[in-house]
């Protein structure tokens, strides 16, 4: 049975406040309606566009990365709090592809993980000295690769940080990092 305008933008609402780096086209196919509908939904609404959301939680939710320099992670990371966890997006485009099969080289959903783990480590200095990793299924052109980082131990030399990426919640990479970082700036009882 078809929601009425009102129930739908309703459950739009609900669902971006849950969701909020849900597609235009996620959500249209989610209710079963144009994309035009749900961004007229979202104008009614005042809700931004997906980049707009992107930026929105960036900017309260990000301490400063140390280990790096923002531009040389992989992805657009949307959370960091440093020594504990972290989350990046990265859409993937024709350029991380293989063109024969349109699925997503491996160095770049690893590279994405391995640059979370180093940004998310507080300290001048990381770097990785051992990743113990699995691919859980392939990615493809167009699809988004969420990289969820924690940090799971702390020592005065070593970090291990998992890092977890889904495609639309299905687990598509793990990697265990075990990260070297300078001794004279870890936390103090770690």
């Amino acid at each position: 049975m078809k929601k009425s305008k009102k129930e739908r933008q309703e459950l739009l609402r609900e669902t971006i406040k849950l969701t909020p780096f849900i597609t235009d086209e996620e959500l249209a196919e989610k209710f079963s309606v144009s994309v035009q509908t749900i961004r007229l939904d979202r104008l009614e609404l005042s809700i931004p566009e997906l980049r707009e959301r992107i930026k929105s939680v960036a900017e309260t939710k990000l301490d400063d990365v140390k280990a790096l320099p923002l531009e040389e992670v992989i992805g657009e990371i949307i959370d960091l709090q440093l020594d504990e966890s972290a989350i990046s997006i990265l859409d993937i485009k024709e350029e991380h592809v293989f063109s024969r099969n349109k699925i997503a080289r491996g160095h770049h959903v690893f590279a994405q993980a391995n640059s979370l783990a180093v940004a998310i480590i507080n300290d001048e200095l990381a770097l990785t000295a051992k990743a113990n990793i699995r691919f859980s299924r392939p990615v493809r052109v167009g699809e988004r690769v969420v990289a969820k980082a924690k940090v799971k131990e702390t020592s005065q030399e070593r970090t291990i940080v998992e890092v977890n990426s889904y495609v639309e919640n299905e687990p598509v990479f793990k990697g265990e990092f075990t990260m070297y970082r300078s001794a004279q700036d870890t936390k103090e009882g770690s």
